[in-house]
């Protein structure tokens, strides 16, 4: 009876209903990705984190643990079981279900791969007393505190465990977790979760979020230019990091609800006043041909608006051509670069009737800073009428599994 009960605690109840209903009805398109792609797993780096690069795959889903186990070694004995699960998942071929499982037969006999990524992050609460593991914690992981304007749900916020999973299709995505917790299920138990979606191209350029504008538009700053994400994404020597920590990359995840119909009301001109980018096209206000155009900030505020989302995201004011005074700006503020993949999600619902809907956040970055200072300044955007924070967390996703005797956490635990 107690296996069926986690079961159910592990699963929400709302599933499969959620990732299908964010799937339903979007049409393929020629750059839409088959059910036989093949992400590979192995390598330096968990490749959930960057690829694919150009098109991250339209399914996504946060899903946050406890760890339920006793001991380091059934630690070790976890993440080896989580490392094999995702090395099938994300390969594909026959079906094997766990023991006491018939399996969940989603996805028929032969597993297909679909694109599956599966990545994995440790909390700051994994290295307290329970494992030994605190003289190895990643030195600026801590648990997300409140910001100014943030609402905090205490039970969407943190965990011991990070695994995102992204897939082209929904069903991808709740085959690995059924399967996650048919073998894993008595060693960690689920926190929370979101479930989360991406618009194809429409009509063209990067995905637009529930406030009808292109989404993770700055991600081409870095692969553009060849060995950014080395340097902006990546833990690597010479660092103050433990030396473990090679080749993984701090995660924030924020869960952002919008007021969409406060939002809808305000005119189109004013909203990209708010945002810094033209609603259709996504050209930067200062102008330019696509998304890609460089901002550039006009130094009376006027066209680009000192607090409009774009400009104190990434003030850059250390280039000569922005170094213009900005009131809600420390006077000298690098470029900003972080990697971006974020996800949409609805919600049923609140008890008054409003949606709940809006932008499951997510970045990687090499130091945890680089997103916490950028956060502070947009304490300050046009945009936090219309925004509230209610759970996440920050996390350091592990180093890659190299090869078949590899797995997550061996660097750690060893």
């Amino acid at each position: 009876m107690g296996h069926l009960y986690s079961r159910r605690a592990f699963m929400g109840g709302t599933l499969a209903a959620g990732l299908a209903g964010a799937a339903a009805g979007k049409p393929a398109t020629q750059s839409s990705p088959i059910a036989g792609d093949v992400v590979p797993f192995h390598g330096a780096h968990q490749s959930g984190v960057t690829a694919p690069p150009r098109a991250p795959q339209q399914q996504g889903v946060f899903v946050a643990y406890d760890v339920t186990a006793g001991s380091r070694r059934e630690l070790t004995e976890l993440f080896r079981t989580l490392t094999a699960r995702a090395r099938f998942l994300t390969g594909g071929g026959p079906a094997h279900p766990a023991p006491h499982s018939s399996g969940s037969g989603l996805l028929g006999s032969t597993l297909v791969p679909d694109g599956l990524t599966m990545t994995v992050a440790v909390g700051s609460s994994l290295f307290d007393g329970r494992f030994g593991l605190a003289g190895h914690k990643p030195v600026e992981l801590v648990p997300m505190r409140a910001f100014a304007h943030d609402d905090l749900n205490p039970a969407e916020c943190h965990g011991d465990l990070l695994v995102q999973l992204c897939a082209n299709h929904s069903d991808a995505l709740v085959n690995a977790l059924i399967d996650l917790h048919a073998h894993a299920g008595d060693l960690m138990r689920q926190r929370w979760r979101i479930d989360g979606f991406r618009s194809p191209q429409r009509p063209s350029g990067t995905p637009r979020d529930l406030l009808g504008f292109h989404d993770d538009v700055a991600n081409h700053f870095l692969t553009d230019v060849r060995g950014r994400i080395d340097r902006f994404v990546w833990t690597h020597p010479p660092s103050p990091e433990p030396a473990w920590t090679t080749g993984g990359t701090y995660q924030v995840v924020r869960i952002v609800r919008f007021d969409l119909d406060e939002w809808d009301r305000v005119p189109v001109s004013r909203q990209q006043k708010i945002i810094g980018r033209h609603k259709v096209t996504g050209v930067p206000l200062n102008g330019g041909t696509d998304e890609n155009s460089p901002v550039v900030y006009d130094r009376e505020g006027e066209v680009m608006p000192f607090n409009c989302h774009v400009r104190l995201a990434n003030p850059q004011t250390t280039d000569s051509r922005f170094a213009a005074p900005n009131p809600y700006v420390p006077a000298k503020v690098p470029p900003v670069h972080i990697w971006r993949r974020s996800y949409q999600y609805m919600r049923a619902p609140d008890v008054n009737g409003r949606m709940d809907a809006g932008h499951a956040f997510c970045c990687f970055q090499r130091r945890l800073r680089t997103y916490v200072d950028m956060q502070r300044r947009l304490e300050h955007e046009m945009l936090v009428p219309f925004i509230t924070p209610t759970g996440g967390g920050y996390f350091f996703v592990l180093p890659g599994v190299t090869d078949d005797r590899d797995h997550y956490a061996r660097t750690l635990l060893t």
